[in-house]
């Protein structure tokens, strides 16, 4: 059964197109890392996900109905990048009156201990930092023990800490069953925490599969040395080599043919290499290829 259906899903605002013909299912139980750059789309997919903005053209189902039937059930549950909390609320206070909404929520102290916030309970909303006040949206989110959690940025704010201790919760609740889909601007977070990858461009999927699907498809290894005092001048001109960066005496050489492009590199009498590495494409170089071209 999929959690999540898009068939031919569109949304324009006048002549701009958010979102162009989307088709993608996601299965129950798959954690999903939503990529894409600024104005890709990712946000408007969201928030028609969520029942929160009607798609121009094109079908949504979760789990078989409409976002609207979704969410009436207490199947969904959202973290999203705005929102405010009641200031006079203490964290306990307020994850304890948004989880009595819901039909088959979770206990208190559960959610409480999921989001990392059981020393904060008796805190009010308004003493929060901002990477607790992203936990307490988290906590918010997974009150209703919803089928599908679905998170946008939702690291915004925290520290290396917070978003590592985040992480450890959200995969301890999709280790029930439960299905994730979430958007992020962090690429190893989506490298770490998913084991699907949709990368979206201009409104369309550019790239769907596991992220070492996605870093293998983009193709080419980087070539790593250090320059001696020579000029860095004729790099672009090696075999095989279709990038070249410089930072400061390090070069960075992207090749789709290691063993040609490392053998004309040490015939090359004008250099002098040192402290050579090899290693294959990352998932932010298979995110900028993919995506280069999206305006």
């Amino acid at each position: 059964m999929n959690a999540i259906a898009f068939t031919d899903l569109r949304k324009t605002y006048g002549d701009v197109i958010a979102v162009d013909g989307l088709d993608l299912t996601i299965p129950v139980g798959s954690t999903v890392a939503l990529l894409g750059p600024n104005g890709a789309g990712k946000s408007t997919t969201i928030n028609m996900l969520l029942g929160l903005t009607r798609p121009t053209a094109g079908d949504i189902k979760i789990f078989g109905g409409t976002p609207d039937e979704a969410v009436s059930r207490g199947q969904i549950g959202a973290m999203l990048q705005e929102g405010q909390l009641i200031p006079e609320l203490t964290v306990a206070e307020t994850v304890d009156f948004i989880r009595r909404l819901y039909p088959e929520p979770l206990s208190l102290d559960d959610v409480l201990q999921l989001a990392d916030l059981t020393s904060l309970a008796g805190r009010r909303a308004d003493k929060l930092s901002g990477g607790q006040t992203q936990r307490v949206r988290f906590a918010l989110a997974v009150a209703g023990a919803p089928r599908l959690l679905v998170l946008d940025e939702p690291t915004a704010a925290m520290d290396v800490e917070s978003r590592r201790r985040f992480w450890e919760s959200m995969r301890s609740y999709a280790s029930l069953g439960r299905t994730v889909l979430f958007a992020t601007h962090y690429l190893e977070e989506a490298d770490e925490n998913s084991d699907r990858v949709i990368v979206i461009a201009r409104g369309r999927v550019v790239a769907d599969g596991t992220a070492a699907e996605i870093k293998a498809g983009v193709g080419g290894q980087n070539v790593v040395f250090t320059l001696g005092d020579q000029s860095s001048s004729g790099l672009d001109a090696l075999p095989f080599v279709s990038a070249v960066e410089i930072n400061g005496r390090q070069a960075v050489l992207r090749t789709t043919d290691i063993d040609a492009t490392v053998n004309a590199l040490y015939r090359a009498t004008t250099l002098t290499v040192r402290d050579l590495q090899i290693n294959g494409a990352d998932l932010e170089d298979a995110f900028l290829s993919l995506t280069k071209d999206a305006s």
